[in-house]
């Protein structure tokens, strides 16, 4: 009786060590003796204890996050630049034979290829043309990570750190550079209002009652003020014209009279 229990207990216990579950997100890598047999799909698996040896391998996209990495830009600007990186497996096989740890391995060659790439570039150009920067990223690592039959699928930087001096910098960049841009405008501005003016002009010297009605809603609008003191604008270069004339004539009347 005892026999037959123990002989039912070693079954039992070949059965449960023979037994293995794939999940749907994985595969299995099959090594007999050491050698590599087969990818197991998912589902329900039997397998020779001792002999055989399976290695489950996710097929999930992973997160991995690059650390701040200090970087000198091409124009000599120290910046630390942060990214975040996302892979997956896709030959089991080879992510198991080719390469001890695919995490730490993708997390190191990241971090070298981030400083390559982002090196390369200007402080303007990594501010702006990150898109660019992030697929030449993805490019270099695929190139690398294809042989341990991972492919990184996205390459993002998610924080760019400038030092205090370079962010003052930036700060009267932009100012000047919007002062620039006022005084363009307001350029622009009385250019549009000296042409105005002159367009105005030609009219009032075709219309000289023009000038009258301007006269007096200029003295309307100064009225509303109640103002003690009215200055009463005259078209000065007529005022001089027309005493001219009048001294003229008065002189030619003089000289008119003198010989009688």
């Amino acid at each position: 009786m005892y026999i037959w229990g123990g002989v039912l207990a070693l079954v039992l216990l070949g059965f449960a060590m023979a037994v293995r579950i794939i999940k749907q997100y994985e595969r299995g890598v099959l090594f007999r003796f050491g050698r590599v047999q087969r990818t197991l799909e998912p589902g329900f698996r039997l397998i020779i204890p001792v002999v055989d040896v399976l290695h489950r391998v996710s097929l999930r996209i992973v997160t991995l996050p690059i650390q701040s990495q200090g970087i000198i830009t091409r124009d000599n600007v120290s910046v630390g630049v942060a990214a975040v990186a996302y892979f997956r497996v896709i030959d089991p096989v080879k992510s198991v034979v080719e390469i001890e740890n695919v995490s730490a391995a993708i997390d190191q060659i990241a971090q070298t290829t981030l400083r390559k790439v982002v090196g390369q570039h200007t402080l303007d150009e990594t501010l702006s043309e990150t898109d660019r920067i992030n697929l030449d990223i993805r490019e270099v690592l695929d190139v690398i990570t294809l042989a341990w039959g991972v492919e990184v699928t996205l390459v993002e930087l998610k924080d760019i750190q400038l030092p205090d001096s370079m962010k003052r910098a930036m700060a009267k960049q932009a100012e000047a550079e919007r002062e620039k841009r006022a005084k363009i405008i307001n350029a622009e501005g009385e250019h549009l209002a000296a042409a105005a003016l002159g367009e105005a002009s030609d009219v009032m010297m075709a219309h000289p009652l023009a000038l009258q009605l301007r006269t007096l809603q200029s003295l309307v609008e100064i009225g509303v003020d109640k103002n003690t003191t009215v200055v009463f604008p005259a078209p000065i270069m007529t005022t001089i014209a027309e005493l001219n004339a009048f001294i003229g004539r008065e002189a030619a009347a003089g000289g008119a009279v003198e010989p009688g």
